[in-house]
């Protein structure tokens, strides 16, 4: 079993930067998927951002192309998003989600993670 904990969310004005964090324990292998998903009220949960932790490989959704960036640190068994440039359309419950075992190989839809954290809320206000 794999726990995922998020932090980092808050209220922002448009235009700042937040970056949140995702920190994994229990089994996690070197080979790992990890994403950000996020979710606004009435809409899916949508794929932001990807990361094949073995690799570095990352994958990053068009609607946040060149404003979002996702990193980690092994040592820390920890994922990052970077989120700057932000616009009110970027308010959303964020969530972290984690596939053990496994690389990723495009930017993943939600049906592919096992495991997902309790989400870490973003406000951004115009």
């Amino acid at each position: 079993q794999v726990q995922l904990v998020e932090s980092g969310g808050g209220s922002v004005q448009a235009g700042g930067s937040l970056r949140l964090s995702c920190a994994a324990s229990g089994n996690t292998y070197s080979k790992n998927c990890m994403g950000w998903f996020r979710q606004a009220p009435g809409k899916e949960r949508e794929g932001v951002a990807a990361i094949s932790t073995g690799t570095g490989t990352t994958y990053i959704a068009d609607s946040v192309k060149g404003r979002f960036t996702i990193s980690q640190d092994n040592a820390k068994n920890t994922v990052y998003l970077q989120m700057n440039s932000l616009k009110p359309e970027d308010t959303a419950m964020y969530y972290c989600a984690a596939r053990s075992g496994s690389h990723c190989f495009v930017l993943p839809t939600p049906s592919y993670f096992r495991h997902w954290g309790q989400g870490t809320p973003v406000t951004v206000s115009s």
